[in-house]
């Protein structure tokens, strides 16, 4: 069987080496990237973030309890004090939060934030591509599991959607400007393993970026166990044999999804190991949960309650010493230690939705 090598991650950079901002945690890593969840609600059930099965027991941020933008605007302010220059907006599905788009052209008028991604499942994106691009918005991430309606609809738990309604809002974003999007699929054994070529014969040849990521066992209700990963090496190794591929370096120290390109120049594709090859190691971002909760890992119980500071009425210097502080005392490193566990009990998880994958 045909091996591919990766790349090994690039050394620290100078500008790294001597930012003023930059704060570490335990293990050295610095605080780079933060993720805002903007709501813990979406019109999907994907198997591996919030699952049909247990729809009651889903306990959604109310509207009183979630931040709101003038909030959220102020903590980014906060956050660029220390060299925060990314930040990507997750759900749930973020946009059915009214009025995303104002927030977005708000943090970008932030002088220090240089790039604003968005992560979304696709099925509004007919309506709000062109203002999502008008806004400011950077970059857009979509979630694409499948390209066959019957697994599609049976992965999302939604009839009203379909697989070409999401197709179309590809479409709409591509028409909006935006010329490289990612595309996420999550892989499960028996669930869509078998959909992998027909993402790759889709997207190939187009200057979209397909990302394979395996099934993780974030929160306690997506039923997962070992034996329903699909590790990358084996779904890399499956395309090489038919599409020849070739390392590629990262883009920064850190990157999560290991590059690769297709020999015949027809485009990139990329691989989260979270299970398989962890990159805790080099992890530097921060989540923000919809409710205000500063989590240090996708994985993390504990948390900052960023929340209550604001309204307790502390000032941005005392919420940003606390948030060094936090940042300071993290050792979050649980992929890296998983198979030493043993019991997944021993890690009171919060649930991907409540997060922000």
């Amino acid at each position: 069987m045909t091996r591919i090598s990766s790349p090994q991650h690039s050394p620290r950079s100078k500008s790294e080496q001597h930012n003023p901002h930059r704060i570490v945690d335990q293990w050295q890593r610095p605080l780079r990237d933060l993720r805002i969840s903007v709501t813990d609600q979406c019109n999907f059930r994907c198997p591996y973030c919030m699952p049909k099965c247990h729809e009651g027991r889903f306990d959604f941020v109310s509207v009183r309890d979630r931040l709101s933008y003038f909030e959220l605007i102020r903590l980014v302010h906060i956050f660029t004090r220390i060299g925060i220059k990314k930040v990507r907006l997750t759900g749930g599905e973020p946009l059915l939060r009214p009025n995303l788009t104002a927030f977005i052209r708000a943090v970008a008028r932030i002088p220090q934030i240089k790039d604003i991604a968005l992560t979304t499942n696709g099925s509004f994106l007919n309506e709000y591509a062109d203002d999502l691009k008008a806004s400011g918005l950077s970059r857009l991430t979509i979630s694409l599991d499948t390209l066959d309606q019957t697994h599609f609809t049976r992965i999302t738990s939604q009839n009203a959607t379909s697989l070409e309604h999401i197709i179309r809002g590809i479409q709409s974003a591509e028409k909006a400007g935006f010329r490289s999007i990612k595309i996420n699929a999550v892989v499960q054994k028996n669930v869509n393993d078998q959909d992998v070529l027909g993402l790759v014969r889709y997207f190939r040849n187009t200057n979209h970026v397909l990302r394979f990521i395996e099934f993780m066992d974030v929160g306690r209700l997506n039923s997962w166990t070992e034996s329903s990963v699909v590790k990358n090496l084996s779904i890399l190794e499956h395309i090489h044999r038919i599409y020849p591929l070739v390392p590629l370096d990262p883009h920064y120290k850190g990157e999560v999804a290991r590059r690769y390109r297709f020999v015949d120049g027809s485009g990139e594709i990329g691989f989260i190991s979270a299970v398989s090859d962890p990159f805790c190691e080099d992890c530097h971002r921060v989540r923000l949960s919809s409710e205000g909760f500063m989590f240090p890992c996708l994985y993390a119980a504990k948390y900052l309650d960023l929340r209550a500071l604001l309204r307790s009425g502390q000032s941005d210097h005392d919420i940003l010493k606390q948030i060094i502080l936090f940042w300071q005392n993290r050792d979050d490193q649980y992929s890296l230690i998983r198979q030493d566990v043993g019991h997944r009990s021993e890690f009171k998880k919060r649930e991907m939705y409540q997060i922000g994958g």
